[in-house]
């Protein structure tokens, strides 16, 4: 089980076939990589899983592979014979499950001195395998953004001095490699990314990052909506690789709209304001691990995250379940509009 997400096996893949498999949406949400909060989202399972299938079957028509295969509907005629994986469109209400096809993802061992043993798990996964990264694509560099402390402007061809202390829009999308399973997530050099990916080509990895943001981009602003960022995680099997786990939503990417976040952002904002010492903590104990002799920093956090108050709940669940109904111009959530949604969030 993921954070957010619980994980079911329908059938095992092994080192030559696909596996089959479901995630199902739940209405759990993480910040800052602290896993399960202490409160609940009304909706946003369902959202997320709502605009994810979505996106899928977008990419489909534009010739992505992906590992995707439906949505589950017990009440509508299956596409596999089995009356309850279905097309979105086909579905009766907001699913919570979604239907995936699975590789590999074999164990990343650990130790205190030589780090993450990548060699490992690449011959333990054959040629049917997750891709240990998230690619992560830009096309926007907000106020507080790490990527201001990678690089200068110039370097992401930026004719600026220095960051201004306003977002700035990127003339070419930006895209980076980052971990995926180690405890705390780290950006990689090209080279870092390149050995990480094992097999799978690190050009193509970096070609589907920059089709999917531009397929996501384009139908986001035909709804109103501005795509900053976002990442993809990816499989590779049989030579191929597919985008796999989830894409395009309010917690994978950041939107905005009418120049206001729609996205988790505005969680992360609201602890940054509300309980700055929880955020520090998390800060420090992940600097920290460096130096102790585990994995986990959370094991050297000394404060834990409050809850969210009632009206912050309810704001936030109107923005997952207003926004998943404006992407994808259906009405799935008895919601109020867009509009009003992003206006209840200057209130938190």
């Amino acid at each position: 089980m993921t954070s957010v997400k619980e994980f079911r096996v329908d059938s095992e893949p092994t080192a030559t076939d696909l596996g089959a498999g479901r995630f199902v949406f739940t209405d759990a949400y993480s910040v800052f990589d602290w896993g399960q909060m202490p409160d609940a989202i009304p909706h946003k399972g369902a959202s997320l899983c709502t605009m994810g299938a979505f996106n899928f079957e977008l990419l489909a028509d534009h010739g992505v592979a992906t590992h995707y295969r439906g949505v589950v509907d017990s009440d509508a005629d299956g596409i596999d014979g089995d009356g309850d994986v279905v097309d979105l469109a086909n579905c009766s209400e907001p699913p919570t499950e979604m239907a995936i096809e699975l590789t590999q993802v074999p164990d990343l061992p650990y130790d205190s001195d030589d780090g993450y043993d990548y060699d490992a798990y690449h011959e333990a996964a054959s040629e049917n395998f997750l891709i240990p990264l998230e690619v992560v694509f830009r096309n926007t560099v907000p106020v507080g953004s790490s990527l201001r402390k990678r690089g200068e402007p110039a370097d992401y061809g930026l004719d600026l001095g220095e960051w201004p202390d306003e977002p700035v829009d990127l003339p070419e999308p930006v895209v980076e490699f980052s971990t995926k399973y180690e405890e705390q997530d780290r950006y990689l050099t090209r080279e870092e990314a390149d050995r990480i990916a094992g097999t799978a080509s690190i050009d193509e990895l970096e070609s589907v990052a920059l089709r999917v943001n531009e397929i996501v981009t384009d139908h986001a602003e035909s709804v109103g909506f501005s795509h900053e960022d976002g990442k993809i995680e990816c499989l590779y099997h049989d030579g191929t690789i597919a985008v796999a786990d989830v894409v395009g939503t309010f917690d994978e990417n950041r939107f905005s709209y009418g120049g206001r976040q729609l996205s988790k952002e505005v969680i992360r904002q609201y602890y940054k304001r509300e309980q700055p010492a929880w955020v520090e903590a998390v800060s420090a104990a992940k600097a920290d691990v460096a130096e102790a002799d585990i994995a986990d920093w959370r094991q050297l956090c000394d404060v834990d995250p409050i809850g969210l108050p009632d009206d912050v709940v309810t704001a936030v669940s109107d923005m997952y379940a207003a926004g998943a109904n404006a992407y994808t111009e259906t009405e799935w959530f008895d919601a109020p509009p867009v509009d009003d949604a992003v206006g209840q969030l200057s209130d938190i």
